[in-house]
Order: structure tokens, then C-alpha cells, then sequence
């Protein structure tokens, strides 16, 4: 599902349905009379006035199409997770805490529904670009929707540890925690790369603009909204998240095979660091050749392959039953 969003994102389809109907909406256009009245529809809007005057109506069954997939599996998501959990609610399949996770994610997912039309809408306007402050909180709500369904759903596979952790092992699953949102925090920077297309801007590595840490990096007035609007402190504040994940990530993965000598958790770690070599090359090849979309949308859907990485190594650390070493 995120991995078809960065593809929409990066296709410049997300315009092309300029209408939410959330239960009626799933039936796409049927015949060239259906066709013709969404496509006129979509003619009144900014996107087809400003940028794409002209546009044929197979060019734009191929941009509706690719929106029209990401609702839709949005869609089938939370009917495939509201009709078992019913089930199983009504039922008693589920009790406790953990009918409380369940329906948290059900309204996790509603709300996300909620602020990806929120989205949309913020680009159906005389400027049609989408905000990269809605695009990023469209993207974080996903990704940590994400995570908490894995952090659940390690819970409930991995077998309970028989004893307390050992200090060393309760140290080293907080400083995975912190990776946890470091990663985070990497992903919601790339969603602002996004948003702002700073990604076809100094595509050079590792230098921008011939120097490591380039002028006019807080040209823009307030200062804060450099961080958020300026394209050159935008992919900047990207490359220094990606380094310093580059330090930490070895360096606690290597404290992880000093201390444990659980082969799962060892295991986890190593793929952990392999994860991020894999996403790091694919960020700098997304960067020097200018943003090829089959790179970005592995480079996205690299981002939640290492958040999954570094949540498997926190729940594995969480159910050892070592001893301090």
C-alpha cells in the first residue's frame, strides 16, 4: 500500500480523481460516456488547466487508474481487517488488551483514509501541488500504522522470555527503540524530499553544490521553514539523517553479537546492517540519476523494510531469556 503510494505520488496521479466517495466509489468508470464525464471533471481543476492542457483521454485512464488502485486497496485493507475483527469481537475470539490494539488499528486506518483525501484536497486548488506537510503526515500515519501492526503482531509470535532481561539487553532494546524512531524520523524527511521535489535538485553525491555543507542552507525567513520548504536544507537534513543512521545502526548491531549469544537475535542484527547498505545504495542511486521511479519506489519501499529490521531486532532482544554476558 505504500509502496503504490510513492508510485502515485512519483506518477503524478493523485489528482486525477477529484471527488471522495468513500462506500460508493469503488466501480470505476464503465464506457467512454462514464470515461468522458470523470475526464471532464477533472478538466475543471488546476492540475489539467496548468500542467496538463491538452491531455488525451488514454493519458488519463493511465494516471486515474494508478489513483483509482491505491484507493481501492486502502479500501479492501480495512474491509479485510473490520469484517474478522468483528467476528472475532463478537465472538469473544479476542478480549482484554488486545481487542483494544485491534480496534486502535481500525481507527488508525480510518484516519488514514481521512488524511489522504485531506491530502488530495490541499493540490485542488489554484496551485495545484500537493502540501508536503499533508504528504508527510500522509506518510507517517501509514508508517506507523505499520509498525505498531508489526510491533503487535511480533508479540504474539514470539514466545515470552521465562525471565526478567538482563541490564544489558534492557539497554541495548532502548537503544533499538531510539533507532526505531531515528528511522522514523529518516522516512518523514524523505517524505518532505517528496513533497518538495528536492530530490531532482543537487543530484550530486557527496557533495551539493561542491561542498559538503552548502550555502543557503537557512536562506529562507522565518528559519524554520527552511526545514520544511527549502529544497537544498530539505535533502541536506536527509543526507545527515542517513549518515548518522550509518554510524549507529553498526555500531549497535555490533553491541548486539558482543552481548547476545541468542542465534535469533544475532541473526536479526546482521540483516539489520545489510538492510541498511541495501537502503542506502538505493538513496544514492535514486539521487544521481535523477530520480528514476522504479529506483524511488524501492528506495520507498527499502525505508520500511529497515523500520521492519530494526523493530525485529527490538522484539527479539524483548523475548530472549539471556543473562547478562
Amino acid at each position: 500500500m505504500v509502496v503504490l503510494g510513492g508510485y502515485t505520488r512519483l506518477s503524478n496521479s493523485g489528482l486525477s480523481m477529484v471527488e471522495w466517495r468513500p462506500l460508493m466509489g469503488i466501480i470505476p468508470p464503465i464506457g467512454e460516456a462514464q470515461w468522458l464525464a470523470v475526464f471532464h471533471k477533472y478538466q475543471q481543476f488546476p492540475e489539467y488547466q496548468q500542467i496538463n492542457q491538452g491531455m488525451t483521454l488514454e493519458a488519463f485512464k493511465g494516471i486515474f487508474l494508478v489513483e483509482y488502485a491505491h484507493r481501492v486497496l486502502g479500501r479492501g485493507i480495512g474491509m479485510l481487517f473490520a469484517l474478522p475483527f468483528l467476528y472475532f469481537l463478537i465472538t469473544r475470539k479476542t478480549r482484554g488488551v488486545l481487542t483494544l490494539k485491534l480496534f486502535g488499528m481500525l481507527v488508525l486506518g480510518g484516519l488514514q483514509g481521512l488524511m489522504g483525501w485531506y491530502m488530495v484536497k490541499s493540490g485542488l486548488v489554484n496551485d495545484p501541488k500537493v502540501s508536503q506537510y499533508r504528504l508527510t503526515a500522509h506518510l507517517i500515519l501509514a508508517v506507523v500504522i505499520y509498525a505498531y501492526i508489526l510491533y503487535v503482531a511480533f508479540g504474539l509470535t514470539l514466545p515470552e522470555r521465562a525471565q526478567k532481561l538482563s541490564a544489558q539487553l534492557t539497554k541495548l532494546r532502548k537503544q533499538g527503540m531510539a533507532l526505531v524512531l531515528l528511522i522514523i524520523v529518516m522516512i518523514m524527511s524523505g517524505g518532505f524530499v517528496a513533497g518538495t521535489h528536492a530530490g531532482f535538485v543537487y543530484s550530486t553525491f557527496p557533495l551539493m553544490k561542491g561542498r559538503f555543507i552548502p550555502e543557503g542552507l537557512l536562506a529562507h525567513q522565518p528559519m524554520w521553514r527552511n526545514f520544511f520548504e527549502n529544497e537544498l536544507t530539505v535533502q541536506f537534513d536527509h543526507r545527515m539523517i542517513a549518515y548518522t543512521l550509518c554510524v549507529l545502526v553498526p555500531l549497535f548491531c555490533w553491541k548486539v553479537l558482543q552481548t547476545s549469544t541468542d542465534s535469533g537475535v544475532r541473526t536479526a542484527a546482521v540483516l539489520f546492517v545489510g538492510m541498511l547498505v541495501v537502503q542506502v545504495s538505493l538513496g544514492i542511486s535514486t539521487l544521481v540519476l535523477f530520480v528514476p521511479v522504479p529506483l524511488a519506489v524501492a528506495h520507498q519501499g527499502g525505508a520500511l523494510l529497515l523500520l521492519t529490521a530494526a523493530i525485529w531486532v527490538v522484539c527479539k532482544l524483548g523475548s530472549s531469556a539471556e543473562n547478562s554476558q
